[in-house]
């Protein structure tokens, strides 16, 4: 059953390298988290 991890291992990862796209998606969390978060409040604050 575990046999089925090794090849998971010894694939090549094209993100890796692509430091625009690690930024563009670290960003695109915030963002999402921090409207989220905005939300959150405006719902507790206003008891909407």
């Amino acid at each position: 059953m575990s046999d089925h991890w090794i090849n998971s291992t010894d694939r090549f990862d094209g993100r890796r390298d692509t430091a625009e796209d690690e930024a563009a998606y670290v960003a695109g969390w915030t963002i999402s988290g921090l409207a989220t978060l905005g939300v959150i409040v405006a719902v507790w604050i206003f008891a909407i």
